[in-house]
């Protein structure tokens, strides 16, 4: 299944589930079918032509981070083209470094975790129009060099990092945004970790530091309910701090990052939609790490920022291009996620 965009009787934004085929029986004939017509509303009557609209988050938000200037709320918008925008003024949430965000409730964002003096657990939520609450207190063990991803279609999962000492720990979000006490640790525990949804529903951890200066390419897989799996064995160079985000609607690309030694580099890696992680791919674009990325435009990618003042736009197809000049403030090991479904 895939998901589209709709509208219901009362003009509420809506997610249709319909066949990501274009083979079905309809009326008892079976044939290509060129749009589809859904009716829905909110008491299961009414009708809304969703044939021509776009599926998955359309933008995408780059928030906190620091590094060249003091920890930092700052964020950037991202169109659904892929622009990027300057800094957004009247911001709020304390700024820290090395927090991690996702996705929630179709269409809105959270921040969650980070390191400012000290490491945190306060999460900020995001609305569909891209604007940052206040503080949430935190739930869960603080902590920093998370990884975060949306999974259950609506849902997301904070996962890893360091408190103190290595952590496997998990917190769910609900889709009302709501974060959940620490779940029991699976896999091996590690900071500098990265995550992206990928299948529709699920999500996938992977790498991370699991001793300096011993880096790692293993993964995690999250199940539908969020369950996460034991270790799958790493595929490409072991690297923290690398840059996580979902393409083409269902899969999901790994890029840039430190390498052991403490080598910047360029490099992905492609997850395909049963959560394959493929090796390496040659670099395009400047070698850095802890740069923001995150889905936009339904089913295409950004990374933004990190240790150099560029960003990258990555197609439907998993190419990535050529660097373009940074908008906004440069800073690295902030987190960035999607939003809105317009």
């Amino acid at each position: 299944m895939r998901r589209i965009v709709g509208k219901d009787k009362k003009g509420r934004t809506v997610l249709i589930n319909v066949p990501s085929y274009d083979d079905m029986y309809i009326n008892n004939q079976f044939g290509p079918q060129t749009a589809y017509n859904i009716a829905i509303s909110s008491n299961g009557s009414g009708s809304a032509d969703a044939s021509a609209a776009a599926s998955g988050t359309q933008r995408a938000i780059f928030g906190f981070g620091g590094g060249f200037i003091p920890d930092s709320n700052i964020t950037n918008l991202v169109s659904n083209t892929g622009i990027v925008a300057s800094d957004q003024t009247a911001l709020t949430g304390t700024g820290r470094l090395y927090t991690a965000a996702a996705g929630y409730g179709t269409d809105k964002a959270i921040f969650g975790f980070g390191n400012t003096s000290t490491f945190v657990s306060i999460t900020n939520l995001v609305s569909n129009t891209g604007v940052v609450a206040n503080n949430t207190t935190g739930v869960g063990t603080a902590r920093f060099g998370i990884g975060a991803a949306g999974y259950g279609t609506d849902k997301a999962i904070f996962g890893y990092g360091y408190g103190g000492s290595m952590q496997s720990i998990t917190n769910k979000v609900s889709n009302t945004g709501v974060v959940a006490t620490d779940t029991a640790g699976v896999g091996t525990a590690r900071y500098g970790v990265a995550a992206a949804g990928y299948g529709n529903d699920k999500a996938i951890f992977g790498f991370g530091s699991v001793t300096d200066p011993t880096y790692t390419s293993i993964t995690n897989l999250v199940s539908n309910t969020g369950v996460v799996a034991n270790d799958t064995t790493g595929v490409g160079t072991g690297r923290r701090y690398v840059s996580p985000a979902g393409y083409g609607g269902d899969k999901a690309i790994f890029g840039f990052g430190l390498s052991t030694g403490g080598a910047e580099v360029s490099m992905t890696n492609l997850v395909n939609n049963a959560g394959v992680v493929a090796t390496d791919t040659t670099g395009v674009g400047t070698a850095r790490w802890g740069a923001f990325a995150a889905g936009y435009g339904g089913d295409k990618a950004i990374f933004g920022f990190g240790s150099a003042y560029v960003t990258n736009l990555v197609s439907n197809t998993g190419v990535v291009a050529n660097n373009v000049t940074g908008v906004g403030t440069s800073r690295f090991a902030g987190g960035a996620a999607g939003y809105s479904l317009t």
